[in-house]
Formats: structure tokens, C-alpha cells, sequence
């Protein structure tokens, strides 16, 4: 196990640099110029290259990247453009955020799929079956920039059940939840359902009702064990997905977490903020797979061995 978990160490962290680089060589050619935002378009000029000089975007784009990887090296993402603070203070103060409104999610979209698709595999082909279809096709197919205005429409303005944006409480997290969760609820149904499916046909199942266990149970104890390291996969991989899925979200619903403040340093020019923002995404992303590869090695000891 300890040999897997350094080969899979020893791959992220190439992974690591290479966003790192990809993040800093992508915002740089973002049009315009972050000093001219600040000053406004009426500033002097002199003002404008003094402005430059103190913040050191007058280097060669080089040396500002050697800068910037040696700050990562020693932990500094550098201080914000705009608000004149370090990044890392930012992130902290906006991470919990993004991280609470992604486990709200997963939760909204597992509290769905499990029991649906369950019910999908083990009466296949009869209602519950057809009605899992139908919501999984119907949930990957809502985009979250459609969903989310719809239910503040419902349910925040038409009947006044959720506020309709920021974070005030449990009751502000349902709505954004349920916009991020459905897509994923809709696809972990199908797999959920799928997988199940296809294990309860296994010969291992006959053997264990031959000795003396319900059906339900031999569902629940030994089949639905074997057929979740498909769907164990899908769940870490997707945990991942919310996170970047949680930009739009969080924009809709005004949520003060990492998304929506990526979404104004860009407006705002604010190369070290946006690098920071994307990096933090990008890094927790190639963090959570690496933990869904360890985890799935648990789960079926095979892929220690290969």
C-alpha cells in the first residue's frame, strides 16, 4: 500500500506544476491591463508606469514566473491587485464557502441516487425502474445556469421559502445545493443502478441466500458493497467537478466562496487572486483523485497488486 500511495504522490505532483504553470501563462493573456482598472482610464501616465513598477508587472513575463513559482515553493501566492492583501488570507475567509456548498451537494445528490437507484436495480423494468430513467436523463440535461433561476423564482420569490442569495444561515445552502446536486444525482442514479444491476446476477449471491440470508440483505450486505467501487470513483472524481461546477452556482446565487470571487478578480484583472483562486480549484481537484484512487485500492485490493 505504501509503495502505491508514493507512485500516486509522484504523479500529482507533476500534475501540480504543470496547472501551476497553465494557470500563470493563461491569465497573462487575458486582455488588459490590471493598473489601468485601478487608476482609471483618466490617470497619468507617469502615474500608471510608477504603479506598474511598485507592483511588478513592468518585469519580463519570465521573471515574473519565476517569481511566482519560487512564492509557491515557499507558500505565498502573492498579494491581491485589487483589495492590497495577501491571496492565502482571501482564500481562507472564501474556501469554506465553496467547500460547504460541495459536501451540501454531494449530499442532495446521494440522498437521491442511492435509494433510486437501488430501487432501479432491484425491480427492473417496472416503474421505479422507468422513473430512475427518466430523472437521470432529465437531471444531466438542466444546466445550472437555468436550474438556479428557476427555483429563486419558485421558491424564493413566487413563495418566499429560501432567501435568494448570500449566505445567512442553513436555509440560504438548500437552493444553490439543489442546483449543483441535480446533474449529479441524474448521473450517479444511472450508475448506481447499472452497476447494482449487473452484480445481483453474480453466482456469490445464490451461494449466500442458499445460506440462510434475505434478499434485501444479501442486496445491501454483499451486493451493493462490490458494486460501489464503480460508483466510488464516479463520486471522487465528481467531487472534484462540483467545485468547478460551483463557479456558476455560486455567481447565480451571489455565494461568497472561491467560484464567484474567480469570477471578479478576472472582471477585475487581478492576476494574483485569479491565479491563486484557480490553483487552489485545480490543486483540491488532483488532491480529492488522488485520495478516490486510495480509497477505490481499498476497496479492491487488485489494484494494489497491478
Amino acid at each position: 500500500m505504501t509503495a502505491y500511495l508514493l507512485r500516486r504522490l509522484g504523479q500529482a505532483v507533476p500534475i501540480a506544476l504543470l496547472v501551476s504553470t497553465l494557470v500563470f501563462s493563461l491569465i497573462h493573456l487575458i486582455p488588459g491591463d490590471p493598473v489601468e482598472m485601478m487608476l482609471g482610464e483618466g490617470a497619468q501616465r507617469s502615474d500608471v508606469e510608477a504603479l506598474r513598477h511598485e507592483l511588478g508587472l513592468d518585469r519580463p513575463l519570465g521573471t515574473q514566473y519565476l517569481s511566482y513559482m519560487g512564492g509557491l515553493l515557499r507558500g505565498d501566492l502573492g498579494r491581491s491587485l485589487h483589495f492590497a492583501e495577501p491571496v492565502s488570507d482571501i482564500l481562507l475567509r472564501r474556501y469554506p464557502s465553496t467547500i460547504l456548498l460541495a459536501v451540501a451537494s454531494m449530499l442532495v445528490a446521494l440522498a437521491v441516487a442511492l435509494p433510486l437507484g437501488i430501487l432501479a436495480a432491484y425491480y427492473r423494468n417496472s416503474f421505479a425502474d422507468h422513473f430512475s430513467r427518466f430523472f437521470a436523463l432529465l437531471g444531466v440535461s438542466l444546466p445550472n445556469f437555468w436550474l438556479g433561476p428557476m427555483l429563486i423564482l419558485l421558491f424564493a420569490i413566487q413563495f418566499d421559502l429560501f432567501p435568494v442569495s448570500g449566505r445567512s444561515g442553513a436555509a440560504s445552502l438548500v437552493l444553490p445545493a439543489i442546483t449543483l446536486g441535480t446533474a449529479l444525482a441524474g448521473l450517479l442514479t444511472r450508475m448506481v443502478r447499472s452497476s447494482l444491476a449487473e452484480e445481483l446476477h453474480r453466482p456469490y449471491l445464490v451461494t449466500a441466500e442458499a445460506k440462510g440470508l434475505t434478499r434485501v440483505g444479501v442486496v445491501l450486505r454483499h451486493a451493493l458493497r462490490n458494486a460501489s467501487i464503480p460508483v466510488t470513483t464516479v463520486v471522487g472524481l465528481q467531487f472534484g467537478a462540483l467545485l468547478t461546477g460551483a463557479i456558476i452556482t455560486e455567481t447565480i446565487f451571489s455565494w461568497p466562496g472561491v467560484g464567484r470571487m474567480v469570477i471578479q478578480a478576472i472582471q477585475l484583472r487581478d492576476y494574483p487572486l485569479v491565479q491563486g483562486g484557480v490553483l487552489a480549484i485545480a490543486l483540491t481537484y488532483v488532491v480529492l483523485n488522488l485520495l478516490t484512487d486510495l480509497f477505490y485500492a481499498l476497496l479492491d485490493p487488485r489494484i494494489r497488486v497491478s
